[in-house]
This record gives C-alpha cells, structure tokens and sequence, in this order.
C-alpha cells in the first residue's frame, strides 16, 4: 500500500491593511515610550536643580554660623566653594544634554504626528504641525530672540547662580590675599569673572544645541 501523498495547503492572502496596521501599532507603542522618555528628562533636571540648590543654601547657613570665626570660616570657605562650583560645573553640562535628549523625543514625536496626519480622513485636522509643539512650530520661547530663550533654560539658570559663587569665591580670596585694601577691586574682579563664566556658558551651550535649533521645523510626513 502507498504512502498517500500530503494535500497542498493553500496560503491564504495576506490582507493588504495587515502591515499598516501593524506599523501603527508599532508607531503608537513608539509614541508612548517617547512621550515617557520626555517626563524622565524633566524629573532628571528638576532633580538635580534642587540637589545643587540644596546643597548651595546648606553651604552658605553653614557659613552664617562659622562667620564669627575668621579662621574657621576662611577654612570652610576656602574647602566648600570650589566643591560647589564642580558640582555646579558637572549638573550644568548634565542638564544641557537632558535638554537636547528632550529636544531629540521631541522630533521623534513629531514625525510620529507626521504619520499621523497622512491616515485619511479627520488625521490631517486633528494632527495638524500647528496644532503640535516644538519642532512642529516655533518654540514660544525665541519669540523674545534665541538670547533670552537660551537664557530662560534650566541649564542656564542654574549657570548664572554657579557662576556667582565663582565670582564670589575671587573676590574672598582676593581679599584675603589683601585684607581691607582691595575690597573694591576684589569684587570687581569677581563680578567680571562671573560675566566671563555666564558668556562661556551661553556659547557652550550654543554650539550643544545648534544642530536641532539650526535644523528647522518638521512639517512633512517622515
């Protein structure tokens, strides 16, 4: 007796719709990590903000009590400035890169919408580039001039303080080094060091963000 030869089974036909579907599946889930991913980078730089903040104001009340000893005080000061301007140093270039980590979801989302908007029907109204945010329209925030929206960042903000403690701390140590005898060029020592640390900073952080600030807005489909 023969062996009965097996029937060929008919592939059925894949449905047409079954990859887009799939894609938007794909993009929606993409959305939501995104999405998530932007929350982070806000709880990362409000959190180390107030880890130098706290740290900051915790140095100066301890150099309220140690301000009637000379010796003590000259010795905490000489001690906790420089490590708290490193440590501002370091959460300053953190919170630039969580910034451009933010700015990079961002265009992530909105070439997402851009797919969105080429789904038919109602999805060009109700994901409409100026129904978005940045990089889909203009950020609010370079309506008053990229110099005050770089100035208005997180990073930034928190530079200036940092940078004051650096002109600060010149300016003490200036006047230990003369004692009574060049307060007023001590302090103007230490105000010019401050601004020359914020233009520093102001042109880093330029050059970090050029590449997205400079790329323009996205508007099409991807």
């Amino acid at each position: 007796m023969g062996v009965a030869k097996p029937r060929h089974v008919a592939t059925p036909p894949m449905d047409e719709s079954t990859p887009r579907a799939e894609l938007l599946s794909a993009l929606t889930t993409e959305h939501f990590v995104l999405q998530n991913a932007v929350s982070s980078t806000i709880s990362e730089a409000a959190a180390r903000s107030t880890l130098y903040v706290m740290a900051l104001s915790s140095s100066l009340v301890a150099m309220g009590f140690l301000s009637t000893s000379g010796e003590l005080f000259a010795a905490f000061v000489a001690t906790a400035l420089p490590a708290i301007f490193l440590l501002g140093l370091f959460t300053v270039v953190r919170l630039v890169d969580t910034s451009l980590e933010n700015m990079h979801y961002l265009r992530g989302i909105a070439r997402i919408r851009g797919y969105y908007r080429g789904l038919g029907g109602d999805a060009a109204r109700h994901f409409a580039a100026e129904r978005g945010r940045w990089p889909e329209i203009e950020s609010p925030g370079e309506r008053l001039g990229r110099l005050l929206a770089f100035l208005g960042t997180t990073a930034s903000m928190i530079a200036v303080i940092n940078n004051v403690v650096a002109g600060v701390g010149v300016a003490l140590w200036v006047q230990a080094v003369r004692p009574g005898r060049w307060l007023g060029i001590g302090i103007g020592i230490g105000v010019a060091v401050a601004l020359a640390l914020t233009a520093a900073f102001l042109a880093y952080q330029r050059w970090r963000f050029a590449p997205f600030v400079d790329a323009g807005p996205i508007r099409g489909e991807p």
